[in-house]
């Protein structure tokens, strides 16, 4: 799906992903933060949560983009929270980067709604565990099953089977590549409501506004496409969550 789709379904957002503000304060506390911390942030978008962390917590490090609509976003949003001697932005390719940061000994690496950059969920964590200190935590955002969904469902969504599970399924997964499942924090049906349906009308306005988009009609299949797989199947069937994770003492890196 094209990227500039999804830069102009969540012009309006801060938080790329359905986790209220809230929530991103909640996650921030069970995660134990700490002044001086470094984190590795893959697939950043605007920049929210370092540059939020930084300022409340004094979180130090940085965070990796593709986009340059939100790498422009969050560098504006680090210089509004005055963080900008705290905090970096790059606008890369995130598993490039991360292959790059192997041995790196960040005390958090995270990767929040964004696994397809390692192709799912254990390939984004053989990317990232490479980049952890000793004793530092991952933060890993991911869609799960609530309920076994019907077949069309996969195609509504544009998922394939097998490409999330359950909530007992992404344990598993986490076990697989020797990590600790240690705490959560999960959306919900009313954010994920605030994060689907604002993007809505985030797209109406860009087709009234710019009627001569040469991508329209693509823009309007997109529209229509995720109001009704969210009506239809995403609010029933999907959950979304952040789950918090510690590689065991004295483990190597990856599987």
């Amino acid at each position: 799906m094209s990227l500039r789709f999804h830069e102009i379904a969540e012009g309006r957002h801060r938080i790329l992903n359905p986790i209220t503000d809230a929530k991103l304060d909640l996650l921030g506390e069970v995660t134990r933060l700490r002044p001086g911390m470094r984190q590795l942030d893959l697939a950043s978008g605007k920049g929210e949560m370092l540059c939020r962390w930084a300022a409340a917590h004094g979180v130090e490090g940085v965070g990796v983009d593709i986009s340059h609509v939100f790498h422009a976003a969050a560098l504006a949003r680090a210089a509004e929270l005055g963080v900008e001697d705290k905090v970096r932005f790059e606008r890369a390719e995130a598993a490039h980067y991360a292959a790059g940061a192997k041995g790196a000994d960040y005390d958090l690496v995270s990767c929040i709604g964004a696994t397809w950059i390692g192709g799912g969920l254990t390939g984004t964590l053989d990317l990232m565990i490479p980049a952890l200190a000793e004793g530092g935590t991952l933060l890993v955002g991911e869609p799960y099953w609530i309920d076994e969904p019907p077949p069309e469902a996969y195609e509504a969504l544009g998922m394939e089977p097998g490409e999330f599970t359950s909530l007992g399924g992404i344990l598993e997964r986490f076990e697989s590549c020797g990590v600790e499942l240690v705490e959560m924090v999960l959306a919900d049906g009313d954010s994920w409501d605030r994060y689907m349906a604002s993007q809505w009308w985030s797209l109406t306005e860009h087709l009234a506004a710019e009627p001569a988009d040469p991508e329209a009609d693509e823009i309007q299949k997109f529209l229509d496409r995720a109001r009704s797989s969210h009506l239809m199947y995403g609010r029933r069937y999907l959950g979304w969550g952040v789950f918090v994770l510690k590689r065991p003492k004295g483990r190597p890196p990856g599987r």
